[in-house]
């Protein structure tokens, strides 16, 4: 079979993928599942399943998993999964991952049933996040149970996660080479006198699926877990601002006050998660038009608010800390898929 049939059939890994990828769920390692309980299930209002002692899950929707909980000690983020539209597209990501040389694990049927989705298998990303890729998601036969109008999914997938990162470029290349990650903007940003940059990448309509924040001309990551936030999408204003007050009213930190940003527009705010990452409930963002989308640079995060909760001088003391720590460690970037990186336009 040559190229051009290659491609005519689906299999050559120079075919793109764009739009038919989809943030489909994430994994959370914790020791802190009563607070994930009640910070979950009584604050954010997602739908809770309570598999056993070790294991939790949270629904948006209809798919049988959205966030998968299970124990263990490093308070994080550890694994992404990708839902992609059918099995087409997963043999052209495994075959791009495949000629990278870089090694794929199929999962296991009972990995697969805890992530309630079909064909799965995993390889090695940024910053230590397993990427996973699957083709379906499992129903759940429950109805759902949730203590908002709604969440946005759909086309889009589940959300956005954001991360920090010392090589920016290189994370750049590795969604690029992948999912064919597009640029969507830059924000430009000064916090205390230091100057961010933060790219935001996007695999479908959604304006955002990764966003990656780098101190410029500073390799340093002030960031001690690997994602610094997630972001869930709720249906309705009123979903963003209730789910707000039942956050403080349980005890649970804000990092960040309701707040809009400037590059998507997004009103939202910032929790501060059990385990230590942010969430963010965020309600209409704007959708990416294909046709007349053009990259460009925003001056700050916000438009208006997002306003530091509680933050203390103790709280930006430890921020430095941690960045002069990360000059001892290496960032794994999956150099084999990231290659050279993508230099900003």
């Amino acid at each position: 079979m040559n190229r051009n049939e290659l491609r005519e059939n689906g299999i050559g890994h120079t075919s793109s993928v764009f739009g038919r990828v989809h943030l489909g769920y994430v994994v959370i390692e914790t020791e802190k599942f009563s607070d994930w309980i009640r910070f979950g299930r009584d604050a954010i209002g997602m739908h809770l399943d309570s598999l056993d002692a070790d294991t939790i899950r949270f629904r948006l929707d209809d798919h049988e998993c959205r966030f998968l909980l299970r124990r263990g000690p490093a308070e994080d983020v550890v694994a992404v999964g990708w839902q992609l539209d059918d099995h087409v597209t997963f043999d052209r990501i495994v075959s791009r991952v495949r000629s990278h040389g870089v090694l794929l694990r199929e999962g296991t049927p009972e990995e697969a049933a805890l992530r309630g989705v079909a064909r799965l298998t995993r390889f090695p990303g940024p910053k230590g996040l397993t990427q996973e890729i699957f083709t379906k998601a499992n129903v759940a036969a429950a109805p759902l149970d949730i203590r908002t109008s709604g969440f946005v999914t759909g086309e889009g997938g589940m959300g956005h996660i954001a991360i920090t990162s010392n090589k920016p470029q290189q994370v750049r290349g590795y969604y690029n080479t992948v999912f064919d990650a597009r640029l969507t903007d830059y924000i430009d940003e000064t916090i205390s006198g230091l100057k961010l940059k933060i790219r935001f990448l996007r695999v479908n309509e959604r304006h955002h699926s990764v966003a990656i924040a780098a101190l410029q001309q500073l390799p340093v990551d002030p960031i001690r877990t690997r994602v610094q936030h997630l972001n869930i999408q709720v249906a309705a204003l009123d979903d963003m601002t209730t789910s707000y007050l039942r956050v403080g009213d349980l005890g649970f930190d804000m990092a960040l006050a309701v707040g809009q940003h400037t590059n998507d527009r997004e009103l939202s705010y910032y929790a501060r998660t059990p385990s230590g990452f942010e969430w963010e409930v965020g309600w209409n963002p704007v959708v990416v038009d294909e046709n007349t989308w053009e990259p460009t640079t925003h001056k700050g995060i916000s438009t208006w608010g997002h306003k530091p909760v509680g933050q203390t001088v103790v709280d930006k003391l430890g921020q430095f800390k941690l960045a002069a720590q990360s000059l001892r460690r290496s960032e794994d970037v999956v150099p084999a898929l990231a290659g050279p990186g993508i230099p900003d336009d």
